[in-house]
């Protein structure tokens, strides 16, 4: 009989990188966010603020409601986010209500972020949960999608 061998999971942030560049084809900000739990992807999104007309569809947002839906419940215990860029202060939010176990993301945002900058949103002590929080991952390939299609737009 055959062994058979473990499949390596599929790295989330490569996947979060995947949904940022499919936002960016569509025209929007290219920003990409999975949710994963036991090494197992339950959600992924890109942004579409444009496309649904909906200030609340960034990418961190509808990746958070489809894991929900996938889990049934309004928790994500034990689950992470990984996502391209520092959550802004709505996402950071969304993210503490979840109660997302850990937060992964790529470049930091001086000017809209709310987790190492700006608010500081986790560092309040009015903020209920505090994910583990871990920034600068693939940092300088983050920060050059989102510079290029910036530079592309103007």
């Amino acid at each position: 009989m055959p062994q058979l061998r473990p499949v390596p999971a599929p790295d989330p942030m490569a996947l979060a990188f995947d949904e940022a560049r499919a936002a960016a084809a569509r025209g929007e900000v290219p920003v990409g966010a999975v949710v994963t739990r036991d090494g197992v992807v339950l959600a992924r999104a890109g942004n579409r603020t444009l496309e649904l007309k909906d200030p609340t569809a960034h990418a961190e947002m509808l990746a958070l409601r489809l894991a929900c839906e996938a889990l049934g419940s309004e928790r994500l215990i034990g689950c992470d986010l990984h996502v391209t860029l520092e959550p802004c202060p709505m996402c950071a939010a969304a993210i503490s209500f979840a109660r997302i176990r850990r937060l992964y993301f790529g470049a930091g945002d001086p000017k809209g972020g709310a987790v190492e900058n700006g608010v500081r949103l986790y560092a309040s002590p009015t903020c209920h949960h505090q994910p583990e929080v871990y920034g600068g991952l693939r940092e300088s390939e983050a920060a050059a999608l989102l510079r290029d299609f910036f530079k592309g737009r103007r």
